[in-house]
């Protein structure tokens, strides 16, 4: 049981890291600091940080699911 909560928690932390960065980087592409300030930069600066983000929730998300498994067994 310890180590289920051990992992609960370096997931927790893992997804609040993940969310931080994602939170500076949407920023700087709001603002137009990342690619130049036109428009359809910041749409594709977005874009690419979406993308980014569900990708990797999606890795840590599989990756803590098989660290629970592993750890049933």
């Amino acid at each position: 049981m310890i180590a289920i909560e051990q992992q609960k928690t370096q997931f927790q932390a893992q997804v609040g890291s993940l969310a931080t960065y994602n939170s500076s980087y949407t920023t700087k592409c709001l603002l137009g600091q990342v690619h130049g300030g036109e428009p359809e930069f910041k749409e594709t600066c977005l874009v690419s940080c979406v993308d980014r983000f569900i990708d990797t929730t999606l890795s840590i998300t599989n990756r803590f699911t098989q660290m629970v498994q592993k750890s049933s067994h």
